[in-house]
């Protein structure tokens, strides 16, 4: 059996990205730009996960990212960290090449590679995998449905609430198409797409482990909105605070962070969120709660909280005006972490906003080339089909 043919036993790559893009091998490679890492990357490299032993991923370079896809939001630095910090994710490849050859595979000790079922074009239009796969090391998972990076710059440009409860607004669906697609593009990899959300998903991204004898149970309560480096850096600095810690998340609903944070606040509707912060290999538990209201008992666990941790952001008050931490104060157990990162949801979406059409531009191109690639596949078929059709005459 050839390292290509194996299925079990092995280490996997997968594709690096922006923390746009992924690669996964057997020791497989996840191959990605991996920008604005969202729940969608999460759940490629989960299932890339599933198909071997150990997942490597690799992460683009800014310049990489510019000239086939256009300006990064984020940096490679804050990209490699918050790969890094995805809880399926055993090492990454900072730098990776944007096109995968089979140098890259043994160059890493990597049976194969994983990239998501939509396709990756170099700036002259070319699957950056087509080595691999006629090589028979490349592997498919599905496109996680509902959540793209041209959804989520949408939201930020569009500054509606839509997408807190549904998207079938007509402003929110005529700016998305304005904005995912070109004046003739139809691409299905680059068009906005519905969020599908299930308890499956959810159940598919929890860890399962329960808090055992000894460990200290630690609270923290926010929007976690865009989930990004700021709050991963806070996560692990929260997971310091004890030897054995269980890390609670607790997570404000839509209307209650829109209350305090004004505008189209949160950019990420609370089931998206959710699946957010479950990736990141710090978080032992979620759960979704409706208030700031901080008790000496985790919600909906009845388990005795040891510890209460808040960031240096503003603390909002609560409905009533009153302090949401009043009560762990007065126990002494609150405790203020300094991660050491001021970036904040804000600082992205002025980033965002700053380079708006950029942003657009990029995303139309992307689609161009799409289409191109597309209408070449529709082409080859229909020869294929016409040539048979002769064949048969014969």
């Amino acid at each position: 059996m050839t390292r290509s043919e194996c299925l079990h036993n092995c280490r996997c790559l997968c594709r690096p990205g922006t923390f746009h893009d992924t690669f996964a091998y057997f020791h497989f490679l996840c191959l990605y730009s991996y920008d604005m890492v969202h729940y969608g990357h999460s759940n490629q490299l989960r299932q890339a996960k599933g198909m071997g032993d150990y997942l490597i991923a690799g992460v683009h370079t800014d310049a990489e990212i510019a000239k086939h896809k256009g300006p990064p939001v984020f940096t490679q630095e804050e990209r490699y960290k918050m790969v890094r910090a995805i809880k399926w994710v055993d090492e990454i490849v900072e730098g990776a090449p944007y096109v995968t050859t089979l140098e890259t595979l043994d160059k890493y000790n990597c049976d194969f590679c994983v990239h998501g079922d939509d396709i990756t074009l170099t700036v002259d239009g070319k699957d950056t995998y087509e080595e691999v796969k006629h090589a028979g090391r490349y592997r498919e998972c599905k496109r996680t449905q509902g959540v793209s990076t041209t959804d989520l710059v949408g939201r930020m440009l569009l500054m509606t609430k839509a997408h807190h409860s549904n998207m079938s607004n007509p402003d929110y669906q005529q700016h998305t198409d304005n904005f995912g697609k070109g004046p003739t593009g139809r691409s299905p990899w680059t068009g906005v797409s519905q969020f599908l959300q299930t308890s499956q998903k959810i159940i598919q991204f929890a860890s399962g482990k329960e808090p055992q004898p000894g460990d200290t149970i630690i609270y923290v309560a926010g929007a976690f909105d865009l989930f990004h480096i700021g709050h991963v850096d806070f996560l692990e600095m929260v997971y310091k605070q004890a030897e054995r810690p269980y890390v609670i998340v607790g997570l404000h609903f839509d209307q209650e962070v829109n209350r305090y944070k004004g505008k189209n606040y949160p950019i990420m509707n609370i089931h998206e969120r959710t699946l957010s912060v479950l990736a990141c290999r710090v978080s032992s538990h979620t759960f979704c709660t409706t208030r700031w209201d901080v008790s000496l008992t985790a919600p909906r666990m009845d388990l005795a909280v040891d510890l209460v941790c808040h960031g240096k952001t503003e603390v909002f008050p609560d409905k009533d005006g009153s302090d949401p931490y009043d009560e762990p104060k007065k126990r002494g157990v609150f405790r203020t972490i300094d991660s050491g990162n001021n970036l904040t949801t804000d600082d992205i979406v002025q980033r965002i906003i700053e380079n708006r059409l950029q942003f657009e531009a990029r995303n139309q191109k992307k689609e161009a080339k799409e289409m191109a690639v597309i209408e070449a596949m529709k082409k080859r078929e229909a020869q294929d089909v016409t040539e048979a059709a002769t064949e048969s005459s014969h």
